[in-house]
């Protein structure tokens, strides 16, 4: 006897949660949904406990978005499991529906109709139909190639507001005269007690997310600013500093190389610097040879 279908729903609306969870038990009756996550957070939790066969992520929930949660499960999804379909649920935006679009994601757009959802469920059907042993991994791989297309275009769309303002205390951008440059670092003032750090910006070997700090490593020191990688990475030179984890961002000019292991897992080592960092799933293809 096979085994259920299995899907787990992650909306911080509980209205809007319930709503989708009795549509699809009246269009897919054999479907189980095996739980329901209010947030970000929550949904990562839940789906590397549950191991579901379907995901529907809303794409703004508090802690995580519905992007954010995506990352962090393929970056952290055991290999010896098919990783799941997922269904992205939004709110009309243009960005959102020509980024799904041009990416092959499926999603549903809210208020979500049965019309639509009955859709995207022959889709998952189909899908799960197809998928077998010998191409378990294909769902992964694909769910990859649609991060590198969305994560970059989000990052894009959330540059309105400077990251660093000049009256925070604890960090700030100093920046070049020229217009071409006028909204990149050049110097991080970092807060160390009653004193400030200044930090030429090609001294950091590294970016490191911590909670709602940065920690950001020269080869002397360690220092922590107030912000997100979210914030800072509009205000970085992306031809020097490129994201290799959704908790680092690298320089990539301190790199001396990019070590791959047997299962596929890429290690990057540092000049003049004992620190090694791991290169996510979403980011490995940066160091594949040219």
């Amino acid at each position: 006897m096979s085994q259920p279908t299995r899907a787990i729903i992650a909306e911080d609306e509980p209205i809007l949660a319930l709503t989708l969870q009795r549509m699809l038990n009246k269009l897919w009756p054999e479907l189980e949904i095996c739980g329901l996550a209010e947030n970000g957070v929550q949904a990562v939790q839940l789906a590397l406990e549950a191991q579901p066969d379907i995901l529907f992520l809303d794409i703004k929930m508090p802690g995580k978005t519905g992007l954010d949660v995506a990352q962090e499960l393929a970056e952290e999804w055991p290999e010896q499991h098919a990783f799941p379909l997922i269904v992205y649920v939004t709110a009309y935006d243009e960005y959102a529906v020509q980024a799904f679009e041009h990416s092959a994601s499926d999603y549903v757009l809210k208020p979500v109709s049965e019309e639509r959802l009955q859709k995207t469920i022959q889709r998952l059907q189909a899908r799960l139909q197809s998928k077998t042993a010998n191409n378990a991994g294909d769902e992964l791989e694909r769910v990859l190639g649609q991060l590198r297309n969305l994560l970059p275009a989000q990052q894009s769309a959330g540059r309105t507001t400077p990251a660093l303002p000049a009256n925070n205390a604890a960090s700030s951008a100093e920046t070049g005269s020229n217009a071409g440059s006028a909204d990149k670092l050049h110097v991080i003032r970092a807060a160390v007690g009653n004193n400030v750090r200044m930090i030429a910006i090609e001294d950091v070997l590294y970016f490191e997310a911590t909670d709602k700090y940065i920690n950001v490593v020269t080869r002397e020191h360690s220092s922590l600013i107030r912000s997100s990688l979210r914030e800072l990475l509009p205000q970085l030179d992306s031809s020097l500093f490129w994201q290799i984890h959704r908790s680092t961002v690298v320089n990539i000019r301190q790199v001396s190389l990019a070590q791959r292991d047997e299962s596929g897992k890429v290690t990057l080592k540092l000049r003049d610097s004992d620190d090694k960092l791991s290169v996510s799933r979403v980011y490995a293809h940066l160091f594949r040879q040219m």
